[in-house]
């Protein structure tokens, strides 16, 4: 008799916790969807699925694309912003012939030494140089913009949650500011930046330049070509690896099959025997 008292007392406070549990879910969940609307006046959008060709598991980058988009970026975005881990001789067979890439080294100047008397001197670029920053430091990059330091772009694919999608969304979503929104001096309203408050301003518009290949250079061109040089910037081994994939999976899918096959024919009669015991009378 007292341990049946004892099971109904704790089916009576078992049943009790849950409903407590089950109420307390409920405020929490109704207190989280209430928070909701304050945090959407952040103003931050985000950025659609694009479907990059690149991103297919069988597909390499377009390096005509590519080659386009290193020229949005000398000609725009290098005013501004570095690309410190890409040196010129990661270019080669990419999109720039190795003639081409030497030509693009020599433009630039770049301080080495020290020579025999100990001072430092400029000379053109060589092909193991990476792409020359466009301020000396931090400190005038961050001078000639208002404060904002604008970052390096040789990882900014990676290094951004949504990628390719992120980066083109934020080149092609300048927009006048909602009712209601301020905007500093020097800022600009981009549903795509958090707060929408950017220091960046628009920088590619419809035939901003002129591509070498005659391309209709549309705005979404602009972005979407230097959006996939980026991509490159930040995976240059990303055709190669894939590559390799393909070869790993051709060499191992035979060996596997014919591991399977040897298993299957040497172990098949030990494993399907039977073993029959006659009794003696």
């Amino acid at each position: 008799m007292a341990l049946g008292l004892a099971q109904r007392v704790f089916s009576r406070t078992g049943r009790r916790l849950a409903i407590l549990a089950t109420v307390g879910a409920a405020a929490g969940s109704t207190i989280y969807a209430l928070n909701q609307p304050l945090e959407a006046s952040e103003l931050i959008a985000h950025p659609p699925k694009m479907g990059w060709y690149h991103n297919w598991p069988l597909s390499s980058f377009d390096h005509a694309s590519i080659r386009r988009g290193w020229e949005v970026y000398k000609q725009v975005c290098a005013a501004c912003h570095s690309l410190n881990y890409i040196h010129y001789r990661q270019m080669v067979d990419v999109f720039l012939t190795e003639e081409e890439a030497r030509a693009e080294a020599a433009d630039i100047l770049v301080e080495d030494g020290p020579d025999d008397t100990g001072k430092m001197y400029m000379r053109p670029g060589k092909l193991a140089d990476h792409v020359p920053n466009p301020y000396p430091n931090q400190e005038a990059a961050r001078a000639a913009n208002n404060g904002a330091y604008p970052p390096d772009l040789s990882l900014i694919v990676i290094a951004r949650d949504g990628g390719e999608d992120y980066v083109f969304s934020l080149l092609t979503g300048y927009t006048d500011p909602p009712a209601g929104v301020h905007m500093e001096d020097g800022q600009h309203f981009n549903p795509y930046f958090p707060d929408g408050a950017i220091s960046m301003a628009q920088a590619l518009y419809d035939e901003v330049i002129e591509y070498s290949d005659g391309t209709p250079a549309s705005a979404s061109q602009l972005a979407k070509d230097v959006t996939t040089f980026l991509a490159w910037c930040s995976s240059p081994e990303h055709d190669e690896r894939k590559l390799w994939a393909i070869k790993f999976i051709l060499v191992t899918v035979p060996i596997i099959t014919a591991c399977w096959y040897w298993k299957r024919h040497t172990w098949i009669q030990l494993k399907t025997r039977k073993i029959q015991y006659t009794p003696k009378n």
